[in-house]
């Protein structure tokens, strides 16, 4: 179930009302009159199944509610009620199966911004790779793997495609882009240091490695696995079930690839820096692509079912 918290002008709130009254799978309606103070106006409770909740929030901007007040929704673990079963039941569809795109595009708006953080995060995920790749150490490959955060751009340039939003597909790459630009450089710097501290040699980086030889081998079973881990990170987002991500995260090279490439390069191994990059150029197309595609899909189905089964009931909504 979501919770909708919406702060809506005196005079519209009764065509807000009537509009979650026809909403199929709602419960729990409260309407606090004259509470709001910024901006002012009523307060309007509800709850509303997750399969529902596109629609009704859709509508909801339809009326401009969010510029004339605002729009909160709110995921709830659990909830006990008879009313909220009955709503669940009612709701046409699943709710794992449900795409809010607001909450969607929001979410990849946050993780898709080129910050201090995100790129702190991404180059010392880098640089732990870095150690990985030279001490052919598949422990602090899988540790670096985990702690990058480039997942959050490549599902920004996605979902921006889908939804036609050339600004959010532009501030995706620009983040993506620009962060393992600089991510890169911080570890070529990395290498250098720990070549004059006598941690790093570049027999170490030419020699046979076992464990972590595939990363500068790129095949197409590196670019199936990039359209597997897209389309499951992919569904991990619109079902709100984000601990399958570090699964996701866990299951391509991208930083690794980068890491080897930055290494390489620091002691002019040309041949490891092509192989590395083409291997992280591979992955990168492969998520973008498979995650685009999945939710074309998932629009294309869910739109077919609400076609057959709206949420939302037709009647009037004008005071």
């Amino acid at each position: 179930m979501l919770h909708l918290r919406l702060i809506v002008p005196a005079e519209r709130t009764d065509e807000v009302v009537r509009l979650l009254e026809r909403t199929v799978g709602t419960a729990h309606l409260a309407v606090l009159t004259g509470v709001a103070r910024s901006p002012a106006g009523d307060v309007v409770l509800c709850d509303v199944a997750r399969e529902a909740g596109d629609e009704l929030i859709g509508e909801l901007r339809r009326l401009g509610i969010d510029d004339a007040g605002s729009i909160t929704v709110e995921n709830m673990d659990l909830t006990l009620s008879r009313h909220a079963d009955e709503a669940e039941r009612a709701a046409p569809g699943e709710g794992a199966d449900a795409v809010l795109w607001e909450e969607l595009s929001e979410v990849t708006h946050e993780e898709s911004t080129f910050s201090a953080t995100y790129v702190a995060f991404l180059s010392l995920a880098t640089m732990l790779a870095a150690c990985g790749v030279v001490l052919d150490n598949a422990v602090l490959i899988v540790g670096a793997m985990a702690v990058g955060p480039e997942f959050g751009p490549l599902a920004g340039i996605s979902t921006a495609l889908v939804q036609r939003a050339p600004r959010l597909v532009g501030r995706s790459l620009w983040a993506l882009i620009g962060g393992f630009a600089v991510a890169m450089v911080l570890t070529a710097g990395f290498a250098w240091l720990m070549d004059a501290l006598g941690l790093f040699s570049a027999d170490m980086i030419r020699a046979e490695r076992p464990n972590t030889g595939f990363i500068w081998h790129p095949d197409w079973t590196s670019f199936v696995v990039a359209l597997l881990a897209g389309i499951a990170g992919t569904l991990s987002l619109t079902s709100a079930k984000s601990g399958a991500l570090i699964g996701v995260a866990i299951s391509v090279t991208t930083v690794p690839a980068a890491a080897n490439a930055a290494v390489a390069f620091s002691y002019q191994d040309l041949e490891q820096t092509w192989g590395s990059s083409a291997q992280l150029l591979a992955n990168l197309g492969g998520i973008v692509l498979a995650g685009t595609c999945t939710l074309l899909v998932q629009r294309a189905l869910w739109a077919a079912q609400r076609r057959t089964d709206p949420a939302v009931r037709p009647g009037p909504s004008g005071s």
